[in-house]
């Protein structure tokens, strides 16, 4: 068991929250109980999961995509307010970690998801939230791999085969950086959407563009976090996924 405000600060501290200029709040987003035991982690912070935690008789979500986002309206209605009055009725804990969780070097969804393609020699590209790396395989296995750890078939556009030796990759909805991660000589990027631009960008330099899910490549960071926080602090986990067919 672990008190709230220690949970709060001890992660704040490690995803090196203050480094990172995101798109909404990280850290604690609704205010639950002081003591906290049993957490739940999921991707997102639907209304799915938050029943899912109500019946688990958890003290604390853990999810990448929380309840507030910078680009949406201020107001508590509708399904939002679904939301926060389950978790204050029932006095959940809402923590929410977007682009620190992407690109911690030891929990984050980028590594996490290559350790789980079995890249080899992973590194974070400076200034930036890409990551690169190496692979020895062929474009067909390759794909074969994403849909078995995965559990859905990816997009592919642009080079449809050959070898692939280098790979760069950010999960969720990092499709507009591939002229960033065309600059780094890779034969493949890897993300988890697709623009309408994308297509052409990976055919006219000739590389493989897989697009493999936003939730599907985002499942494993919080988990992997969550992992760390039960290790720390003697604490119960269980995660919950939710379907999501992006």
């Amino acid at each position: 068991m672990v008190n709230r405000d220690e949970l709060k600060k001890y992660c704040h501290g490690y995803l090196s929250v203050d480094n990172f200029k995101d798109y909404g709040p990280n850290g604690l987003q609704i205010e639950g109980t002081s003591r906290i035991n049993k957490i739940i982690s999921g991707v997102s912070a639907n209304l799915d999961l938050i029943e899912c935690a109500i019946e688990e008789k958890a003290d604390a979500i853990f999810v990448h995509h929380g309840i507030f986002w910078d680009n949406e309206a201020k107001t508590i209605t509708g399904a939002r307010r679904r939301k926060i009055a389950l978790l204050l009725n029932h006095n959940i804990n809402l923590f929410g970690y977007h682009l620190p969780l992407d690109d911690h070097p030891d929990v984050g969804n980028n590594v996490e998801l290559g350790k789980i393609l079995g890249i080899k020699n992973m590194q974070p590209v400076k200034d930036s939230l890409l990551w690169q790396g190496e692979l020895k395989s062929n474009l067909s296995d390759f794909l074969k791999l994403i849909e078995e750890k995965l559990d859905r078939a990816p997009q592919i556009f642009g080079r449809q085969e050959g070898a692939i030796k280098k790979i760069a990759w950010c999960t969720g909805g990092a499709q507009g950086f591939i002229d960033d991660a065309i600059s780094l000589n890779i034969d493949l990027y890897l993300s988890g959407e697709v623009s309408e631009k994308t297509p052409a960008a990976a055919k006219e330099n000739n590389i493989t563009f897989i697009s493999a899910g936003h939730h599907a490549t985002e499942r494993y960071g919080v988990q992997a976090l969550c992992k760390h926080l039960c290790a720390k602090f003697k604490l119960q986990h269980q995660y919950i996924e939710v379907e999501n067919s992006v």
